[in-house]
């Protein structure tokens, strides 16, 4: 049993004379007839009852007929579907992205992305690296954008760009009256972190070692399981001072003179934020979209303020 053959039975229902049908078939009468009679022997039963002046549908036959007109739409959604599938930048793109990432690119991203691929929504998460990592490998998610290092297998990776650390401080603090400062400063001041979990706060450890546990320095201050936008709020009322990623510096709503930020002298510290994604995901150009909307709207970039 083929579809062109229920195809036949379907058409010849329809116009109840093989020459029509073969027309509309675009075959020859004795092809279409010959496909007829071999459906009917291979199912046993005769669909048709053929005389010199009609073809008839027999009961069997029209039951047959209406399951056969049913199999026939299905088999072209398929093919609407295959067809719809060609376009890889026509359907929803599900990402996720690390809680110190998300809130500060997608405002960013998602503006960029509509401009040139405006047929690809984004489902959107943000989460802990590990949370998405194990959402990524068991298809929940497409893509998600974190920080290096990263490895998973059968996982691809791309670094999209590098983003600098900031100091944040009170406008009071003395440190205002500097251009930059030192990584060794901190080591001596209540610093604010985000809670474990985050990659963000280990960079930050990892950068002044001494600011963590047995480090030299003064123990730091940990606000857990919070965010940046808390920590924030938290060095305005003079608690103490903190490290942003660069994309973080201008996102809040104080009005000048409560808030000073400082960059790092050199060597800067740094993140190198990354696309990552299945290599079996199916829509590689929804990937390459996604990752050049990410670089064109990234920090550092210098058209980022007009993405």
């Amino acid at each position: 049993m083929t579809l062109t053959e229920l195809r036949y039975i379907v058409t010849l229902a329809q116009e109840q004379h093989f020459g029509h049908a073969a027309e509309r078939c675009h075959v020859s009468q004795p092809t279409l007839s010959v496909g007829v009679k071999k459906l009917e022997d291979e199912l046993g039963v005769m669909l048709f009852e053929r005389s010199k002046s009609a073809v008839r549908l027999t009961p069997v036959g029209a039951t047959i007929v209406a399951q056969a007109q049913k199999v026939l739409e299905q088999a072209q959604g398929i093919r609407e579907l295959a067809q719809a599938g060609k376009n890889q930048l026509a359907a929803p793109l599900k990402v996720g992205a690390i809680y110190t990432i998300g809130p500060y690119l997608f405002p960013h991203l998602i503006p960029q992305l509509h401009k040139v691929s405006p047929n690809m929504p984004l489902y959107i998460e943000e989460n802990f690296t590990h949370v998405l990592r194990d959402k990524l490998r068991n298809g929940e998610l497409d893509a998600i954008i974190i920080a290096l290092p990263f490895q998973e297998a059968d996982v691809l990776t791309k670094a999209l760009y590098d983003e600098p650390f900031c100091v944040l401080m009170p406008s009071d603090h003395p440190w205002t009256a500097k251009a930059s400062i030192d990584i060794e400063q901190l080591n001596d001041k209540s610093l604010l972190l985000l809670g474990e979990g985050h990659c963000f706060r280990d960079q930050v450890l990892e950068a002044c070692p001494a600011t963590g546990k047995g480090g030299s320095g003064h123990l730091h201050t940990t606000v857990e399981s919070s965010s940046l936008e808390t920590i924030r709020h938290m060095v305005a009322s003079g608690l103490g001072v903190s490290v942003l990623p660069l994309s973080a510096v201008d996102s809040h709503h104080y009005a000048p003179g409560i808030l000073e930020i400082r960059p790092f002298s050199a060597p800067v510290p740094l993140r190198t934020v990354a696309i990552a994604w299945r290599a079996s995901f199916p829509r590689p150009k929804a990937i390459e979209m996604l990752a050049d909307s990410i670089r064109l709207c990234s920090v550092s970039h210098p058209d980022r303020k007009d993405a």
